[in-house]
Parts: structure tokens; sequence; C-alpha cells
């Protein structure tokens, strides 16, 4: 049977992968003996086939963190895992992606990446009740196996020949699905029953081989090589930007040049604007330094490639424009608030920030925008 392969234009063309890229790699064929691998998993075991034996149906679905349609199915695997378990079907997902071929602007659905430690944290946050296993480092089972797209799901029988391969279901949105393609295969296998779909089309973010790192670094000079600048902002603006009414999420970052944890957590702000800013996002800094500070102040925004809105404190009455922002505000920097699109406060944090959580904030507050 001719492998088949998704023809998703919109996504290919936002992957920016292109046409050799999807024939490097073919997906196994029915009928295939499953190939054999020993990859870690974030529990700190090693796994293989052998550790699946005794299963009378194995699933092996390609996966990764960051793809906004994998999350969408991760509580469909650990309910496959909980009714099926018991009934000899064990379910191993891999994450097939290599970190360092994965753009900022890829993660704009996401807190993590895919890298085996960021895997570790989602394996546990998510709590996985199957085996998560890392392939990013040499894509060598990926490769044997090949997936086109996250998820992709492979079943194979007692003698671990591959039955069925495609997709979980026909959506990502749980409250469109009608077909539970990955069902009906595990159904059908444990009643010795011919499977009524053997291949169906994968539906998800394309595999980031490894290989993609040059355009990772052309992406990230392109960054480094937008301008940056500051303006000034007095009293009146910032209760405009405290009110927002942007249509956007409005993440805004009170600092100073002289201020130790404000210098040491720029750059992760500058990660957050580059991950989310081309979703209803937008990162504003504000130096809460004197007006005539102001070359100091550029120059370490500069340094930090902060080509996001940036503001200066436009005014030497300092206590004046920290009530204009926020009456209860102690002055203390740095100082992170996330508003919503009508100003509502929907994260705030007075000192260093922990990224993930205010990932995490982010992630959650823009989960329906593409669906609006």
């Amino acid at each position: 049977m001719k492998t088949v392969r998704p023809v998703v234009i919109a996504l290919l063309a936002a992957a920016r992968i292109s046409a050799a890229d999807i024939r490097a790699v073919e997906t196994l064929p029915l009928g295939a003996t499953a190939p054999d691998f020993r990859l870690p998993g974030v529990d700190g075991k090693k796994y293989s086939l052998k550790d699946f034996r005794k299963a009378d149906v194995l699933v092996i679905v390609f996966t990764c963190n960051h793809c906004p349609t994998a999350q969408y199915y991760e509580e469909r695997l650990k309910q496959v895992v909980s009714e099926y378990r018991k009934k000899g079907v064990a379910l191993v997902a891999i994450n097939t992606n290599d970190p360092k071929s994965v753009r900022l602007d890829e993660l704009g659905y996401t807190d993590l990446s895919d890298s085996f430690q960021e895997m570790k944290v989602r394996a546990q946050y998510k709590k996985f009740n199957f085996p998560y296993l890392y392939d990013g480092a040499k894509e060598d089972v990926s490769r044997a196996y090949g997936p086109v797209a996250t998820p992709h799901a492979f079943v194979f029988d007692k003698e671990r020949k591959l039955r069925y391969v495609g997709r979980v279901d026909d959506s990502e949105r749980p409250e469109f699905v009608k077909v539970r393609d990955l069902r009906n295969a595990i159904e059908a296998l444990l009643a010795g029953r011919e499977l009524p779909v053997k291949q169906t089309q994968s539906f998800g973010c394309s595999i980031k081989w490894a290989g993609k790192e040059e355009e990772v670094n052309r992406y990230m000079a392109r960054l480094a090589a937008e301008p940056v600048d500051a303006e000034l902002v007095d009293a009146d603006g910032l209760r405009s930007l405290r009110r927002n009414g942007s249509g956007k999420l409005r993440l805004v970052n009170f600092w100073a040049t002289w201020c130790g944890p404000c210098i040491t957590e720029f750059p992760d702000l500058i990660t957050l604007d580059r991950m989310y800013r081309h979703r209803a996002f937008e990162l504003v800094t504000v130096s809460a330094n004197y007006p005539d500070e102001k070359r100091e102040v550029v120059a370490f925004l500069k340094k930090n490639q902060a080509s996001c809105r940036n503001l200066l404190f436009g005014e030497t009455d300092k206590y004046k424009l920290m009530e204009a922002f926020d009456p209860k505000w102690n002055g203390a920097l740095p100082y992170t608030v996330l508003l919503g699109p009508d100003g509502e406060v929907l994260y705030q944090h007075q000192d260093a920030i922990d990224p993930l959580e205010v990932k995490r904030a982010i992630v959650k507050a823009l989960k329906e925008d593409r669906f609006k």
C-alpha cells in the first residue's frame, strides 16, 4: 500500500518544511515488523521492545511537548492506557523532535520545548501514565518508523506486525470527534477481527528533524537585527498601559539598570516575547530609571535585543508614576503583571519571575484565541 502523507499546505508552510524534508523519511509499511529501539524515558529507565513483550497489542505514538495538536491528545492517550492496560494493551510515547531544530516562534502554543529535561517536566505536570521516551538526540528510531506529524500512531499485534498507522481520531478538538480510529484498531485486534481501517492520514505539527539548526540560527540573526529603542512615558501613559484595551494579553515588566534581579530575569522576558508575540500577546518593559538615563537604558535594551515595546519613566516623580499604574505597588523591583485584553490581572509578581509559571499563565489565557 502506498504510504499516506498528510497534505496540509498551510501547516507545511507555517513549519517551513520542504518537499525534500517530506521525502527524506518513509513511513513503516503495514505488515512490517516493529523496529527495535533502546531509548531513555523520563522516569530514568531505558526502554526497548522487550519491555512490552507481555502486551498483546503495542501502541507507539510519536509526539512531542510543543505541538498544540499533540497536546490536545495527551488526555486521550492517558484514557486509552487507563481503559486498555488490563486488557493486554501497552502504549509508549516517543518524542521525535530535535530540540535544536525548533525555533522560538514555533513555541507559541506551549510552555515547554522538546528537550529531554523539559519532557520530564511535561510528564510530571500532566501526570502521564505511559512511558515517554526521547529520540531527539539522534532520531534513528523516528526515521525507522517514519512519522510525518505529531501525533502519529503505530499499532502492532502480538507478533509485532504493524496493523494500523495514522491518526488517533478524526479531530484534535474532542467535541468534533466522530471516528476513534486508534480505539477501533485496538478493539479489533483484541477481538481477533479484521481492522475496519488500517491506515489514515496523520495531522499535526511537522517533525523537527535534525539539520534545521542553521535555519534556527538565521532566524535568531533576524531577531538580533530588529531595531531597539525606548520612549518616555508619563502618568497618563502608565494609566493607559494598565487599562490595556489592546485586544491582546499584555505582559508589563518594571525594571531598572541598577536592579540585580531585573538584569538576571530580562533574557527570560525576551524569550517570552519571541515565543508568543505572533499571537495576541505583547511584552512592554518599563524602566524605572530617570529620564536623563535614557542612553544607559537603551544600551542595555540593545544588548538584550529587546525589540519589544520599551518605556522609560518620563518624569522624575517616581511615586506619581507608580501610583498611576498601580496604587497598591510598593515600589520594589522587578515587578511583573500579566493583563488580559480588557485590563484584568491574570498574573502578578514582585521579584524575579518563574518563567515556566508565566508561560503557563500566558498559554492558559491564549488557549482558545485561534478558534475565535
